[in-house]
């Protein structure tokens, strides 16, 4: 009786574990920073790492300010590079506890009016964490969607004075 089962578990077991490492698709755009995996569904996964810095002199310019209005720091930034990954490669204190995945408010920011006017309009995702953000604004985004473009040359960012992080552990990824 055993015998018969154990020979029925092992024709069940052997064809599930086969599928499990047969290998996997794996498509990878490394200019772009992400990459697709094929595992129980397709999705594309950015991976948040180190931006490219402009030579100096070429790039555009960002502004940071304290929650008092004292600069920060002025720094040089590519179009198309998102304020957080900015703020993290030039060591500004914007803690970005999810990483960028819209899953905290950690990385909110307040923009200039006009800044703000211009961007498209704020995904559900990021309204519903933004409603957690303290200090919010008319004028906050999370920081980690907020694209840098030409036309936003000289812009200011202002970080608020304080932030929410929903981490038990207090989990603030390092730049």
């Amino acid at each position: 009786m055993f015998s018969t089962a154990r020979t029925v578990l092992r024709r069940t077991v052997r064809p599930l574990s086969a599928a499990a490492s047969a290998p996997r698709l794996h498509i990878a755009n490394p200019s772009l920073g992400c990459s697709r995996r094929r595992l129980l569904h397709s999705s594309m996964v950015c991976r948040h790492g180190g931006i490219d810095r402009p030579e100096p002199g070429t790039g555009i310019k960002l502004t940071f300010k304290d929650s008092k209005g004292n600069d920060i720091r002025t720094v040089e930034a590519n179009e198309g590079d998102d304020i957080l990954s900015v703020a993290h490669e030039y060591d500004i204190d914007l803690e970005g506890a999810c990483e960028g995945s819209v899953a905290c408010s950690t990385c909110h920011v307040i923009l200039q009016e006009g800044v703000y006017d211009r961007l498209p309009e704020p995904e559900d995702d990021e309204n519903d964490m933004l409603d957690m953000a303290f200090g919010l604004t008319d004028t906050s985004r999370l920081g980690c969607q907020v694209k840098v473009t030409k036309e936003f040359d000289g812009m200011t960012v202002t970080l608020p004075a304080a932030t929410r992080n929903m981490f038990v552990d207090g989990h603030k990824p390092s730049h």
